[in-house]
């Protein structure tokens, strides 16, 4: 039980009311020289919600007042959920809130919500009764001007469903149309809706570049570092001291190399590898030790968490540190010192299994900077000029993949998850336009690198555990048994069976039914469901395990340069060689979970707006398609319609429902299918359909498909002569016909494919 447990407690047992800070301190007989962890401690209850401080700065339990705590996501019709960020056990994780009861909250605030109906465990409604957090201080949006002349902006994100009015004299010489960010000078009201000043032009939205400016200020990623940052930065220099290499362990004279992308920028990983006289492998992951230069408190470590992670767009990125740090300085480069923080392994050469490790402070100085393509035409290729130019390296490349080999099968052996999806790579042009979309190359260099950061995160999370060391983990937790059975419903309407009950699951089951559908039809829809189906991987405190990998212990420490987690990680296995005091300890204890807590959040963040601007580019390379027909799976099936993935370009798409006119289709649920009520014919999960682009909404960014073989039934079933029963009869049909006049089933058609009408 943690320190914040203990004093939750204190509190349940012995404060019988929302309480002052003063008088919590009398009832708990708090002594004076605690005081100050008293209150450090108390923040960090509020801040994860497990306390609710309300009017007349009073401190209580939510529950005890029928109060969450959460982040509001608003639909863009109206309405809204908060997610809870703690509920009671067995208590719903996200309430509904109508619009009426939103009490002016925006998307994206912080807020107390009081649950007023709950009709079963899962389902619960509430009232928004303060609001703690607001979620954006500035919005980006496209600005407009109404009848009169008066300004306003309209939202990109569509969840915040309200216009931000823009006085005459706060435009700041935008034109209409034009993209602009906005700070919001007055929060709405009942009477009033939210009005601000704009404080950036970003330009017209087919301008280049103005597309990934608009998701940054979207999400509020910070995108320029501060000056007292940058400043820190260059006084580091940009070699490594004489005086810093001292009481180190030396790795210069030791083979290593990296391997990364052929653009990567920032090298944070270096690899070397022995064969030992007991035939097993000594393998070296050197990772670039960020925590040296990088200290608690400074204006680097201020920034680096507030953004907690780099953010990696298709045009460029959003580093956490800045470039003097993370492609100078911290950048493990070729043939030049660098400072590392090593983990070295000792690998039985037939089980995999790590029989001895070591951790050092060193400095290395790596023989080359490799990259994906070079190292796979060397292992798999055997190309000869590429050996020759490498030759000296040979050897050891040989080992890594020798070893990766070994892991891999260690893995395999225990039922580690190990999804092998191609994803896709954007190719721009020089105007930051898409050119193509293509599969994305995944070779043995870069399945071997994987491997070996991932032994190295397992080794160092089993060291941390062991020592006691306050750190955080990289957890990944069971499935919910609820939704493991819909999705067991599922697969076994396909002929497969995850073949185990919810109670005795483990990752090997999920491993062999990804064995069991590689290279089928329907193994994408499955393996989308599947991830789905498990719990999201985050940041914790404490140890839990990481499921999909199998893994009994699991960290993040091979990223220092663009993760936080891990610099925090670098930090706790320091420390943990040096000691560390009670005091310091229990301040440590204290602190993880709030920063687990932010960044998972940062990257959940971050992984969004990755997510919305490729698709955005995406929808954007398909407008010139309208008409064009392609093939594609069906990756999703909703009441409204069926999702596709195109599989000429790797593009997302939806049949709407109301194109599917050649019938009604009714949506079975359980078994993710759309059937014909008359003519008995299904689109279920998997299946390979032709379709046509209707419509290519750069408003909304999405694109509208229609089913190829529908489309062609209800154009022949609208020709003169075409009768149908419950279709215009033959001499109707012809009047029509004479007159110009579409038939019913087209103009049903027409009317689902017409362009919908802009915000």
């Amino acid at each position: 039980m943690t320190a914040d447990d203990n004093l939750l407690e204190l509190i349940r047992d012995r404060v019988d009311h929302p309480a002052t800070v003063k008088e919590l301190l009398q009832i708990l007989k708090i002594p004076r020289e605690q005081r100050a962890t008293f209150r450090r401690r108390l923040k960090a209850l509020v801040a994860t919600g497990e306390l609710v401080e309300i009017r007349g700065q009073r401190f209580g339990l939510p529950d005890r007042m029928n109060l969450i705590v959460g982040r509001l996501s608003t639909n863009p019709r109206g309405f809204a959920f908060v997610d809870l960020e703690v509920g009671a056990d067995g208590g719903p994780s996200s309430v509904f809130i109508a619009g009426n009861n939103m009490n002016q909250a925006m998307h994206g605030d912080r807020v107390v919500v009081r649950i007023e109906r709950q009709r079963d465990p899962d389902r619960a409604e509430g009232r928004i009764v303060r609001i703690l957090e607001r979620g954006a201080k500035a919005v980006v949006g496209r600005y407009e001007l109404d009848a009169t002349g008066r300004g306003f902006v309209v939202p990109f994100d569509r969840r915040i469903i309200m216009d931000v009015q823009v006085a005459s004299g706060d435009a700041r010489g935008a034109s209409a149309g034009e993209m602009v960010v906005v700070e919001i000078t007055q929060w709405p009201t009942a009477a009033r809706s939210a009005s601000g000043r704009i404080t950036e032009v970003l330009g017209p939205l087919d301008a280049p570049g103005v597309d990934t400016a608009v998701i940054i200020r979207k999400y509020n990623l910070p995108d320029e570092h501060g000056d007292e940052a940058i400043a820190e930065a260059r006084r580091l220099g940009t070699a490594v001291k004489d005086k810093d290499t001292q009481a180190r362990t030396d790795f210069r004279g030791w083979q290593t190399v990296t391997i990364d992308g052929e653009h990567a920028r920032d090298f944070d990983d270096a690899i070397s590898i022995d064969r030992l006289p007991n035939g097993n492998f000594w393998l070296g992951v050197h990772i670039a030790d960020v925590a040296h230069y990088v200290h608690e408190g400074g204006a680097l470590d201020r920034e680096a968490y507030e953004r907690a992670t780099s953010v990696y767009f298709p045009e460029r990125a959003v580093h956490m540190f800045p470039s003097d740090l993370s492609t100078g300085l911290c950048s493990l480069n070729p043939h030049v010192d660098r400072l590392v923080q090593s983990c070295l392994m000792e690998v039985d050469r037939k089980s995999g299994a790590v029989v001895r490790y070591e951790m050092h402070d060193g400095v290395i100085h790596s023989d080359a900077r490799m990259t994906y393509t070079d190292v796979n035409k060397i292992v798999t290729d055997r190309d000869p000029g590429m050996m020759e130019r490498y030759r000296p390296l040979i050897p050891l490349f040989e080992r890594m993949h020798e070893l990766f080999d070994v892991l891999h099968a260690r893995r395999r052996r225990r039922g580690s998850i190990d999804f092998d999806l191609k994803e896709s790579e954007i190719v721009l042009d020089d105007a930051g336009a898409v050119e193509a979309i293509i599969a994305a190359e995944r070779n043995i260099a870069h399945r071997l690198i994987e491997e070996f950061m991932l032994l190295a995160n397992e080794t160092v999370a089993a060291h941390l555990e062991k020592v006691a060391m306050p750190a955080l983990y990289r957890v990944h937790e069971e499935p919910d048994p609820a939704k493991v059975e819909t999705f067991e419903e599922f697969i076994s309407t396909l002929g497969y069976s995850l073949a185990a009950d919810a109670d005795g699951l483990e990752p090997r089951h999920f491993q062999k039914l990804v064995e069991k559908i590689h290279g089928k039809p329907e193994e994408k829809p499955i393996a989308f469901l599947m991830l789905r189906t498990m719990q999201k991987a985050r940041y914790d405190e404490g140890n839990l395990g990481h499921f999909g990998l199998a893994a009994e212990a699991y960290t993040h420490f091979t990223s220092p340069i663009r993760r936080y987690p891990d610099l925090v990680v670098h930090r706790a296995l320091r420390e943990s060689r040096r000691g560390l005091d009670d005091d310091r300890r229990s301040e440590l204890t204290d602190d993880m979970p709030g920063i687990a807590r932010h960044t998972s959040e940062r990257e959940r963040r971050a992984n969004d707006a990755e997510r919305e601007l490729v698709q955005w580019k995406k929808v954007r390379f398909m407008a010139d398609k309208v008409g064009d027909e392609f093939d594609g799976y069906i990756t999703g099936v909703s009441a409204f319609g069926l999702y596709l993935e195109l599989v000429e370009h790797f593009v997302e798409g939806m049949v709407h429902v109301s194109t599917m006119a050649d019938d009604y289709y009714r949506f079975v649920e359980k078994a993710h299918i759309l059937r014909g009520e008359k003519n008995g014919r299904v689109y279920r999960l998997g299946d390979r359909v032709r379709v046509q682009v209707i419509r290519v909404d750069l408003e909304r960014r999405q694109i509208d498909l229609g089913l190829s073989e529908i489309l062609d039934s209800v154009r022949r079933s609208e020709r003169p002569g075409a009768y149908r029963r419950g279709g215009p009869k033959p001499k109707q049909e012809e009047r029509n016909a004479k007159r110009g006049r579409p038939g019913k089933r087209e103009r049903a058609f027409k009317k689902a494919a017409k362009p919908g009408r802009k915000r």
